[in-house]
């Protein structure tokens, strides 16, 4: 610890712990009659408002691979690798603007907490309900190790455990960050990370303001900044015989990896279990739309944030040192130390090292509601109460996140980085059953599962064979296909879309049975004031479920799910599909077919 500004840890570390006692504080906030129920503890109680949840979604999308990745893929490779991302973060508000509602009501008036949860719904398909829960844990793993990496990079240019050969000391700040987060994660749920953003958007809003007026007059202006970083991607690398990167898309091939990078990005990032999170804890429908008019102020931040790899290329101290270290990564935070005093230094990495806590958390618990509602609560525990499921996805969420910390320990720094991007083509596999169920029910359930499986092992196989003289696999998310050089999960989903299409006509024609909809189709367009009381999907016609699955319905209540009435089965062809105003003892759930 010899060779860290004082100055620096002592900011970093004051703002750390006001932090952590924000994230204790937050289970007081919003105070729930009771905290062990999903609704609460996985999704707020459903009940942010517009300022809350642009708050709450920016700092959900903008993580640690938005100040640490990104601006890295900049210094490193140029254009298509880095800046790809200001476009698909333009463009995706646009994209979610016309889905993201649909589900919001649709979840609303079934009680839905996942993505999976509805896919149950909509199809009636227990294994395509836990292929979506499965694609959406397995690509958030890596997503969450990401965040982890960019604390570990704070640490590593601060000094912070650099100094010992003992690997335990050495990350021990990392396990400490790791610890507090569990832990306030654990106690006060979405809440935390809700509350926590205020102070990690107001900081990284003050960093990038400050950064892009103050560095580059200390470089020489944009103009030497541009000059040094178009001749660094012209020059050939003696690696690999090519040039750098790509400084501006002028060919058809850089210009086709970027659009389809691009492209392919937009539609995966709110298909994401941690977006479809953040969007459910909202309070009404109208909150959606005006969220995606709104959020894209972050994406002239992000703009910002990718320049600063080419301002860190043209400060020839920062430049040493990233080579040096033989990591890209490390270039904004050697380019802050280096620019910035000591006491802004510490505020700027405290805004990145809070900036990887608030979506780690959010992430957590969307991969621990997934496992908790459609693998737990499906297939092991039916009758399990809202406590329970509750407990579980407690205790889920800290197993996530110890599986993410060793990721973030074991794996090659930019290993991280290219298993996100490989989670990015997972999770765009999940669009057709989600995004699709949204607005038809055309495609057979089963069609839907082998299209799924066909994106899975192609994308996998084809992210897999993609070498570089560095890497021999895994080494990026573009391949070239028929000539071209393409975003692999772009090509994935056309496959899984053509799979699913054929299937269907010859399931369809087979008279294969197709599941049931529990769904109807005003639910979609709905905007219901109060969220429905404490029945899960997976309940509907059948047996009983639990007490615990009841909801708390009083007299003159109105309630949206098929029901049993003393007097018999009120199906979806009867008066029964709107609403029905009864009393509690009238009603039971029992589960689907």
């Amino acid at each position: 610890m010899s060779n860290v500004n004082a100055v620096t840890f002592t900011i970093v570390l004051v703002l750390f712990l006001i932090v952590t006692l924000v994230g204790f504080a937050a289970a007081r906030w919003r105070r729930a009659e009771d905290m062990m129920h999903l609704n609460e503890w996985g999704l707020g109680g459903r009940g942010f408002g517009t300022f809350v949840a642009w708050f709450l979604i920016g700092g959900d999308l903008y993580t640690a691979y938005t100040f640490i990745a990104v601006p890295a893929a900049v210094f490193g490779a140029g254009a298509v690798t880095g800046f790809f991302a200001v476009s698909y973060t333009i463009i995706v508000f646009p994209i979610a603007l016309i889905f993201l509602p649909r589900l919001w009501s649709i979840a609303r008036a079934h009680n839905y907490i996942t993505p999976a949860d509805f896919v149950r719904g909509r199809y009636g398909s227990r294994g395509l309900s836990l292929a979506i829960a499965f694609t959406g844990i397995l690509a958030l793993l890596p997503y969450i190790a990401l965040q982890l990496v960019g604390i570990q990079a704070v640490l590593t240019v601060m000094g912070v455990g650099t100094s010992s050969t003992n690997t335990f000391v050495k990350d021990l700040p990392l396990f400490i960050a790791f610890l507090v987060l569990a832990i306030f994660t654990y106690v006060s749920g979405l809440r935390a990370p809700a509350l926590i953003a205020f102070i990690k958007d107001t900081l990284v809003y003050v960093m990038i303001i400050v950064a892009v007026l103050y560095i580059p007059t200390r470089v020489g202006g944009w103009g030497h900044i541009f000059a040094v970083g178009a001749a660094h991607m012209k020059a050939i690398n003696p690696a690999t015989h090519k040039p750098n990167g790509v400084f501006i898309p002028t060919t058809s091939n850089s210009q086709l990896a970027f659009s389809t990078l691009a492209l392919g990005s937009a539609l995966a990032l709110m298909v994401y279990p941690h977006a479809v999170t953040g969007v459910l804890s909202t309070r009404r429908r109208d909150i959606i739309k005006r969220n995606m008019a709104l959020l894209p102020i972050y994406s002239v931040m992000l703009g910002f944030i990718a320049l600063l790899g080419y301002v860190a290329l043209a400060d020839k101290t920062t430049a040493a040192e990233v080579k040096k270290a033989g990591n890209a990564q490390l270039a904004v935070p050697y380019l802050f130390q280096n620019m910035f005093p000591s006491w802004f230094t510490g505020i700027a990495f405290s805004a990145i090292v809070i900036g990887a806590l608030v979506p780690a958390a959010i992430m957590a618990i969307a991969a621990a509601n997934l496992f908790t509602r459609n693998i737990f609560k499906e297939f092991f525990k039916p009758d399990a109460s809202p406590k329970l499921q509750t407990r579980v996805s407690q205790w889920v969420s800290l197993v996530v996140k110890v599986g993410a910390l060793a990721f973030a320990l074991a794996l090659p720094k930019t290993f991280a980085i290219n298993l996100q991007l490989l989670g990015g083509v997972w999770i765009l596999q999940t669009f057709p059953s989600l995004v699709g169920g949204l607005f038809t029910r055309w495609f057979h359930r089963y069609a839907l599962l082998a299209g799924w499986l066909a994106g899975m092992l192609f994308g996998t196989i084809a992210a897999y064979k993609v070498a570089t003289p560095t890497a021999s696999h895994w080494a990026g998310s573009t391949d070239i296909e028929f000539g071209h050089t393409v975003y692999i999960g772009l090509s994935a989903i056309i496959i899984n879309i053509a799979v699913s299409v054929i299937l269907t006509f010859i399931f369809k024609a087979a008279r294969i049975p197709e599941g049931t909809d529990e769904t109807l189709p005003q639910e979609y367009q709905a905007d219901p004031g109060e969220a429905p009381a404490a029945a899960p999907a997976g309940v509907g016609v059948g047996s009983v479920g639990s007490a615990g699955d009841l909801p708390r319905i009083s007299s003159g209540a109105v309630c949206r799910f098929p029901i049993y009435r003393q007097e018999g089965w009120l199906g979806k062809d009867q008066a029964a599909e709107d609403i029905h105003r009864l009393n509690a003892h009238e009603i039971v759930f029992a589960p689907r077919d």
